[in-house]
């Protein structure tokens, strides 16, 4: 068994503000993310003006924050948030969802690029690739602040969480910085080299991540006011099972094929 490192999440404070690891993730995902598509941008030789670059991560960015609270509200904990509605707007207790911040950014992003004339999926393409990036970095801080730990374990490098009791678990949050994060960003980025037709990326990583979300699902605890909702899966199994069954299809709509690799410069 491991050792928990007990990271402080207080990353600094300065006065009275506290900046947490957990936050910075966001902000690294962030920063990584604008230089990334800035550069696959002119390999992909797509129209993305600084400006709109810059204007549309502060827009995915409330979809991201907005769609993630409403998600978790709506899919995870609604009775409670129906008899307390104040609750839904106190985001510092805690609860966001994967996938209702992806509904958020995806519609914030089809009305941005809609507004500045921008090619729709050209563009989310490139912010497909950028996505793990933060996505591995906020598993990392989900890690530092010990929460969303795995299930009880035997397995060598099972931690005990000062969260999680006095049995040791799966360190499911490296598990899936590892997947989520690491892995399909390598997947996406090989791929962008080879693919051009539009939508393969955004619908790859979308099916990429619920695969990865689903199998890592096995290992991490279920929420406790949920549990396990179908048999054997949990809510995050379910949504992403949706994510997957609907990235298919597309994917296979678009019968894609691989060019020579010297065929993309």
């Amino acid at each position: 068994m491991l050792t928990f490192p007990n990271i402080d999440p207080v990353a600094f404070q300065i006065g009275p503000l506290k900046v947490r690891w957990y936050g910075l993730m966001y902000v690294f995902g962030f920063v990584g993310g604008y230089f990334l598509v800035r550069w696959l941008a002119e390999k992909r030789k797509v129209e993305l003006p600084k400006d709109a670059l810059q204007e549309m991560i502060s827009y995915l960015a409330i979809g991201v924050i907005v769609g993630g609270r409403l998600g978790y509200v709506l899919f995870y904990n609604l009775p409670f948030y129906l008899s307390h509605p104040l609750e839904v707007f106190a985001v510092w207790h805690g609860g966001m969802s994967f996938h209702g911040g992806l509904l958020g950014a995806l519609l914030m992003g089809w009305w941005f690029t809609k507004r500045r004339g921008l090619p729709f999926y050209q563009v989310v393409d490139l912010f497909a690739v950028a996505a793990p990036i933060g996505l591995g970095l906020g598993r990392i801080g989900n890690f530092i602040n010990g929460e969303l730990y795995g299930r009880p374990t035997s397995v060598p490098w099972a931690m005990i969480f000062p969260q999680g009791g006095p049995v040791a678990r799966h360190p499911s949050q490296l598990y899936e910085a590892f997947l989520e994060g690491l892995v399909l960003f390598l997947i996406l980025l090989g791929l962008s080299k080879r693919v051009r037709a539009e939508g393969v990326l955004f619908w790859t990583f979308v099916g990429g991540y619920g695969l990865a979300r689903f199998f890592v699902e096995f290992f991490r605890e279920p929420d406790p006011q949920l549990g396990l909702v179908l048999g054997p899966f949990s809510m995050g199994q379910m949504l992403s099972l949706l994510m997957i069954l609907i990235s298919a299809l597309f994917l296979v709509a678009k019968r894609v094929t691989f060019p020579p690799k010297d065929a993309l410069v």
